[in-house]
């Protein structure tokens, strides 16, 4: 995590530097307006308050050694929500206690503070409910299995609703046979969670957890606009029952890694693009869809299908052309763990 600590006293400088030493910092994540603070190698602020729309906005954690109400009153200008605001930690300047304040279970606070709690022989003060409660969490399972969360509202009445009672689970993989506080295997009900890739829908309100281990290939025209590669995107999954948000990855040749339309279209996807030598996709064992043209264009018959398997996983989605572009997709293998 990209971290910043930020202290008020010189016992909380002592106690930043032993943080950052366990969690491999640099000085220069260490913002200080402790006096000695030249002391131990780091820079000594006016005023670290005026810096904090920054920090906020620039680092995934912040871990605030001193009083809660400080911290308070320094992130409250920057809030915006819980899906994007960065975990916030607060410890007293003696090490003691590690509360999380801020994006527990998304941003990964609640992990942060118990991992830094066992370093340091401090107490985590953990105060989010499910966890409390030793009740399943689907939005930190989601984050730590890197899973895309279907609705936020929904994830918030799963957490209110499994605080009295066992909340119905089914996936399109398989379930363990022993299952978390909280959840019990049901395909049927008011309120639930579906594990997939595809848009099932088993209960009158579904949360549906998302895997991103789907790998588009894309190949395209020269200058194909952002739009016009989305639009077949999103077509083509559709066509396939299959969540956008389950793209993990987006892959083709690399005489397309300047192409700024399909760049574009993986940010959109949020979706890292790779590109791969067409040497490398020819290597790529398997029947594709060959096509001589595109093979005396670059040097490969198939770009979508074999950049899609290139990238690891079986073929799901074969090629599927319009407007120019070329799509398909594979699937990694992944499982279920809790």
């Amino acid at each position: 995590m990209n971290t910043a600590l930020i202290c008020f006293s010189d016992a909380g400088a002592v106690l930043a530097q032993r943080i950052a030493e366990l969690l491999h910092l640099e000085h220069s994540d260490i913002h200080s307006i402790a006096k000695f603070s030249e002391k131990y190698g780091f820079t000594s602020h006016k005023s670290v308050c005026a810096d904090m729309g920054d920090l906020f906005a620039e680092h995934d954690a912040l871990i605030f050694i001193g009083a809660c109400g400080i911290a308070v009153r320094d992130i409250a200008p920057h809030l915006k929500n819980k899906t994007v605001d960065p975990a916030v930690l607060v410890l007293d300047d003696q090490g003691k206690f590690v509360i999380p304040i801020l994006s527990g279970h998304i941003g990964g606070a609640n992990t942060l503070a118990c991992h830094l709690a066992e370093k340091l022989g401090a107490v985590p003060v953990i105060t989010t409910a499910t966890d409390g409660n030793g009740k399943f969490s689907c939005d930190t399972w989601a984050v730590t299995h890197n899973c895309a969360i279907s609705s936020m509202k929904t994830a918030k009445d799963i957490s209110a609703a499994i605080l009295t009672a066992d909340v119905p689970v089914s996936s399109e993989f398989a379930l363990p046979e022993m299952l978390p506080n909280g959840l019990t295997a049901c395909s049927n009900g008011e309120l639930g969670i579906f594990i997939g890739i595809h848009t099932d829908s088993p209960y009158t309100s579904t949360l549906r957890l998302i895997p991103r281990i789907v790998t588009l290939g894309i190949g395209c025209r020269r200058d194909t606009p952002m739009e016009t590669i989305y639009a077949v995107v999103k077509e083509t999954l559709e066509a396939h029952r299959i969540d956008t948000r389950a793209v993990g990855c987006a892959a083709s040749i690399d005489v397309k890694q300047d192409e700024a339309g399909l760049l574009a279209c993986a940010k959109v996807l949020k979706a890292p693009a790779v590109f791969y030598t067409a040497d490398e996709l020819n290597a790529v064992p398997g029947e594709f869809a060959e096509s001589e043209f595109v093979r005396k264009t670059v040097g490969v018959g198939n770009v979508c299908e074999r950049a899609a398997v290139c990238s690891g996983g079986t073929l799901i989605i074969p090629k599927t052309a319009k407007n120019g572009v070329t799509v398909a997709a594979a699937v990694k293998e992944w499982r279920i763990e809790f």
